[in-house]
């Protein structure tokens, strides 16, 4: 199984941000974002930081796919 962002990003269009403001907004690091950017795993604290930013549930910045 992969992770994919697809909705993180979405939903930062949506609320006219990038990627910098949700760095600092929700206080994650640069590493974790560049992760987020190449769908690769990140801490589940790291989500929760910017589900809560988000006013968004964690569920909803990310799907799962099968691999192929």
């Amino acid at each position: 199984m992969k992770i994919q962002y697809n909705k993180l990003w979405k939903i930062l269009i949506d609320k006219e941000m990038n990627k910098v403001d949700l760095i600092k907004s929700a206080k994650i690091s640069t590493s974790s974002m560049a992760k987020l950017s190449k769908n690769m795993y990140v801490r589940m604290d790291v989500l929760m930081k910017i589900a809560e930013t988000l006013d968004c549930k964690i569920e909803d910045l990310f799907e799962t796919i099968e691999e192929e």
